[in-house]
């Protein structure tokens, strides 16, 4: 049994180190997306009523 522990522990040892970069990078692309749509989405919600402010407070100037 200790043959077995030894030889999980030599493989996990040798075993390749993953590289996150580019995880990192794609990770940082979806949370970029997801901001523009939020912020698209706003725009696109509460352009008019946005617009109807601005025009109210350049009237009144």
């Amino acid at each position: 049994m200790t043959k077995f522990y030894a030889t999980i522990l030599s493989f996990v040892a040798t075993a390749p180190k993953k590289d996150e970069k580019g995880a990192t990078a794609v990770e940082y692309g979806l949370l970029v997306a997801l901001i523009a749509a939020f912020i698209i989405a706003a725009v696109v919600l509460l352009g008019e009523d946005i617009t109807k402010a601005f025009e109210s407070i350049t009237n009144k100037l």
